[in-house]
């Protein structure tokens, strides 16, 4: 008896192990697969288990499943997608505000990987590595005279933090080998924050990360240091983001317990966003820049501030998009961003567009409004078919498509030579712009700021000249382009040349000086009516 008692739980284990075997066989030739079948199996999981278990050929299941759950997506709306686990990643990046890198900007010139800009104080810069290097091998990796492409010397210079990448490198004719530790690189929100004159600040926002109420809050603090009492806010292009950081910024400019948004949907109860604290700029003019690339997030700062009457919006219209994604996180790490309700301006309009046409339709919205002429001549009627309000102020705006601005400023569609437009596509002025750069450093070098520069460079016709001569060895004729033309383009180069010196925050300020928009919206801050103007196309 006492031997027997010893071999009972193993023998129950065994036991155990067969019937489990036994089970698991069942499952693996049942078309609904489960042990204990608790609930009906849909009939979708039902096609792909029957595929995996019966199809003549071998098929990718993932990939199945993919195409899958993407077809289920196309009859929702259009911003609910599916991120698969290899991309979740990278498409996160935005959103984090940081990647792992080595800190470093390139341009391909000639099969050549060039070292155009080295963060100051990032993993490349603490390596050693200039501006003008050379590179030619990661690791193992012939990067140079092969027809490398961008997208392949990223994947060789990103990893993850910490780890080591060997770079070797031309410098002055001379190889170097550098090893860099790989680290967070930031990926800034706010592009540019000066002050265009003694009292108007320009601060001008790409996106709404993890990082950007931050970003903003230090540009303002610094140019209210220098005697802001006027802000251009410039979200033209911004696609949007996170809502809390677009919330945190519409609480800089909004007092007391004013509602800045709410969201509603049928499994999601109705929620309030409201200003919480005291403002950095509650008071003083305000001028919001947009455009038809200015879209959720974006449009949710923009609704709550002229609806408030608090800032004149100008530009075109916005994208219209007013739907809210909560990302789910699936069991393989991919991920699903579903659209789970809808944003409202506090005074109760959606502006998201319609999409029961479809996707495509949704999507080339856009692109006709170049062709019916909005972008040039306004807002059509067709558009201001959706519910008309009134803001507190008296004000007439609109619902449901986009946010109209208070005043319009059309898109200057004039056409740009074939030979203006050959020096872009073939990488021609990109080449020439860090070619000069590196041949005239220290005459860049020689400007503290942007400001300094945008008044002392007075090189145009020698840079002109060297240009001209520069396209014609790739068989472009810029010598016979209108005087209109070539004033565009040295302005463009001269922003450009700001660029590689003080990143976008010199390329704005520079181009801004003859940028159409920004110069209306500095006609507008000299106007003596109140602001915000009423609404006018």
């Amino acid at each position: 008896m006492k031997k027997l008692k010893v071999w009972i739980p193993l023998l129950f284990a065994i036991v155990m192990i067969v019937g489990m075997l036994i089970g698991y066989r069942l499952y693996e030739n049942t078309s609904t697969k489960g042990f204990f079948k608790t609930r009906k199996v849909n009939r979708v999981q039902e096609v792909v288990d029957l595929v995996n278990s019966k199809y003549v050929d071998t098929v990718n299941a993932d990939s199945l499943g993919d195409e899958a759950i993407q077809g289920i997506l196309s009859h929702l709306d259009p911003h609910s997608y599916f991120i698969p686990a290899v991309d979740r990643e990278e498409m996160n990046e935005d959103l984090k505000g940081n990647f792992e890198g080595i800190g470093i900007e390139f341009q391909i010139i000639n099969d050549t990987v060039n070292a155009t800009y080295v963060l100051p104080d990032g993993p490349s810069a603490k390596a050693g590595l200039q501006v003008g290097d050379k590179l030619i091998k990661v690791n193992d990796s012939l990067v140079a005279g092969n027809g490398i492409t961008s997208e392949r010397i990223k994947k060789f210079l990103r990893g993850p933090g910490a780890s080591k990448v060997t770079i070797a490198l031309l410098r002055d004719q001379k190889m170097k080998l550098v090893d860099i530790a790989r680290g967070p690189i930031p990926l800034p929100a706010v592009d540019a924050g000066y002050m265009i004159d003694k009292e108007t600040g320009y601060i001008r926002i790409n996106k709404f990360s993890r990082t950007t109420y931050s970003e903003f809050m230090q540009a303002l603090e610094k140019l209210q240091q220098q005697g802001l009492q006027k802000l251009v806010l410039d979200l033209r292009g911004n696609g949007g983001g996170i809502v809390d950081e677009a919330v945190n910024i519409a609480d800089e400019f909004l007092d007391n317990d004013k509602l800045i948004v709410y969201t509603e949907g049928k499994n999601n109860p109705r929620r309030e966003y409201r200003a919480q604290r005291p403002g950095l700029f509650e008071k003083g003019k305000l001028i919001l820049l947009v455009d038809e690339g200015t879209a959720s997030a974006s449009e949710i700062l923009t609704g709550a501030l002229q609806d408030w009457d608090r800032a004149t919006i100008m530009g075109r219209r916005t994208f219209g998009k007013g739907l809210v994604q909560e990302p789910f996180q699936l069991s393989d790490g991919s991920e699903l961003r579903l659209t789970i309700a809808r944003y409202y301006t506090p005074i109760g309009r959606s502006i998201q567009k319609p999409y029961n046409k479809g996707r495509e339709n949704y999507n080339d919205e856009v692109i006709e409004r170049y062709h019916n002429g909005e972008v040039i001549h306004g807002d059509t009627s067709s558009v201001h078919a959706g519910p008309v309000y009134k803001t507190k102020g008296g004000r007439t705006v609109y619902g449901g498509g986009g946010i109209t601005p208070d005043i319009f400023v059309g898109l200057d569609t004039s056409n740009i030579s074939k030979n203006i437009t050959s020096l872009y596509i073939n990488g021609t002025l990109n080449s020439f712009i860090y070619t000069y750069y590196m041949q005239h450093i220290d005459n860049f070098r020689r400007f503290k700021d942007p400001a300094a520069f945008a008044t002392g460079f007075h090189d145009e016709d020698k840079v002109w000249n060297t240009l001209v001569n520069y396209a014609a060895k790739d068989t472009i004729d810029i010598q016979t382009i209108s005087p209109r033309d070539k004033s565009i383009l040295q302005n463009r180069i001269k922003a450009l040349f700001a660029r590689l010196i003080w990143r976008t925050e010199g390329y704005f300020e520079i181009s801004n000086g003859n940028d159409p928009v920004v110069k209306k919206a500095m006609e507008e801050m000299d106007n003596k009516m109140a602001m915000p103007i009423p609404a006018r196309n």
